[in-house]
């Protein structure tokens, strides 16, 4: 009897595609009104559905939109994408997404989402080059013998060290770059590949859900709800702090259950898939020399130079690849690597995580198919109007699971704050809490679903690591559940003190 195999990453995204345009023959069309500030002329553009208006750039007109954001907020680019306008949902002609428009999303989406694909193929290009040089083997047979019973330090420092890029500066896309160089690692310290996935991706999710300072987050939400990002700040701060302890436990938990019975695993049938995929290259241990640190150096320099960038600088994907780029060519040089031999390393390099670039695209292309279809204003209006009348605690947790379900339809962080903070953030008032509760749910509801949500980054991340949905959902539901419950009682508390 055959066993029947979980579906692939590409083929889960396609059946969520297929859905997506049913549902688009079922969900009212609609569309609320937009607002976007013209920085050439110092004027509001208000886009509805059949035509633009113009007016004056000020906080009065801010006012008579019932928009309460401080105008400095538009005025210094802190929000520059269109907010959507409260009270200007419109009921529109249904626009059914066909066979035609389903077959056409993945290849939009990959056009849409070309910046983080070409990321992630000049990456790929860069760790095929390291690969080449075997940098890499001789970096991780010595770490490997520097850790040697002390293996736990590899995974508290990597978690908690993407938890704080992550809670900073929303470390997300950006830690593609660190699977295929740090899964080999995690492999030598005779941990499985999923130790090194949860210690990345659970560091990552874990600070973007409590973010502290996160621009694309927390800043830019509080912008959008018209409040200080620092308010509520405390309580966050506590929970990162109490979160990344219980994901850091769980993942140790795990880890030392697998390095001493092997056969633990939860992708034990893997063992040699993983070994030959990520394993070192060479049968001996290869001598770090002078020239292999030189180019360990330059290839680690290139991560410090890109979150320094992304940090302080305004850098963004173009600016992040061409580092990576830069990076590639010159252990090109240290190395002397002959012209024909880089080429052919950088390109099987890029090849190889070109799976993950059709992963991104088409999860980009639900996205598209939801917005050309006018379901996720529609979506988003009924969510506002579920929480009329309610208790506080229920308001506010409410609140967050109605954010859960909205990140599917709008998976991006930054996306979901200036679309749906001008029509969530008054709610808060009318229900008698601070605004923050509703920034907090925002935070706490797209963060809990982001460690699952198959339109966002995890099943990208999968597939560099070559490991099933089913598998991550059976190793990190329980820590999910323990992180909703903690979430739950955290905006239950605020909502009363």
């Amino acid at each position: 009897m055959k066993t029947i195999k979980f579906p692939t990453a590409q083929t889960i995204l396609m059946v969520i595609a297929l859905l997506v345009a049913i549902l688009t023959w079922f969900i009212p069309a609609g569309k609320y009104d937009s607002l976007k500030y013209n920085t050439t002329n110092d004027t509001f553009e208000i886009s509805s559905t059949t035509e633009t208006e113009t007016i004056p750039a000020t906080q009065e007109s801010l006012a008579q939109l019932n928009i309460q954001i401080p105008l400095e907020k538009f005025t210094s680019g802190a929000i520059y994408k269109p907010i959507n306008i409260p009270n200007t949902y419109t009921q529109l002609e249904a626009k059914p997404q066909g066979f035609s428009e389903f077959v056409q999303a993945p290849i939009k989406g990959i056009i849409e989402a070309s910046d983080i694909i070409f990321l992630v193929l000049i990456i790929g290009g860069l760790i095929g080059i390291m690969d080449y040089t075997g940098a890499f083997d001789a970096g991780i047979a010595s770490l490997a013998k520097t850790l040697d019973g002390r293996e736990y330090i590899l995974i508290i420092v990597v978690t908690t060290l993407v938890a704080i890029g992550g809670t900073t500066f929303g470390l997300s896309e950006e830690t593609m770059a660190f699977y295929p160089i740090l899964i080999p690692v995690f492999l030598a310290a005779k941990y499985d590949a999923l130790v090194g996935l949860a210690s990345i991706f659970i560091g990552s999710a874990v600070g973007c859900l409590f973010s502290i300072t996160n621009p694309f987050a927390t800043i830019i939400a509080s912008d959008a709800a018209g409040i200080s990002w620092t308010t509520g700040m405390m309580g966050r701060s506590i929970m990162l702090l109490l979160c990344l302890i219980v994901c850091i436990v769980y993942i140790l938990k795990y880890a030392k259950k697998v390095k001493k019975d092997p056969t633990k695993s939860l992708i034990y049938d893997q063992k040699e898939e993983m070994n030959a995929a990520f394993g070192l290259k060479s049968g001996h241990q290869k001598e770090l020399t002078v020239r292999l640190k030189l180019i360990l150096l330059v290839f680690s320099l290139s991560f410090v130079v890109m979150i320094v960038g992304v940090s302080f600088l305004d850098w963004w994907f173009v600016e992040m690849t061409s580092t990576f780029l830069v990076a590639a060519v010159l252990i090109g040089i240290i190395a002397k690597i002959k012209e024909h031999q880089f080429v052919a390393a950088f390109a099987k390099g890029a090849g190889e995580l070109l799976s993950v670039a059709f992963i991104i695209g088409i999860a980009r292309g639900v996205t598209i198919l939801m917005n050309d279809g006018l379901i996720s204003d529609t979506v988003l209006y009924y969510a506002s109007t579920a929480t009329d009348g309610m208790n506080k605690g229920v308001f506010a947790n409410l609140l967050m699971f109605i954010y859960s379900g909205l990140a599917f339809f709008i998976p991006s962080q930054s996306g979901m704050a200036v679309l749906t903070m001008p029509i969530m953030s008054p709610l808060a008032d009318t229900v008698g809490v601070g605004r923050e509760v509703v920034v907090n749910a925002y935070l706490y509801g797209i963060g809990l679903f982001y460690f699952i949500n198959p339109t966002s980054m995890i099943l990208a991340a999968l597939s560099v690591v070559k490991i099933g949905y089913d598998k991550w959902l059976k190793f990190v539901w329980p820590l999910l559940l323990i992180l909703t419950l903690l979430a739950m009682v955290s905006l239950t508390i605020s909502v009363y003190l």
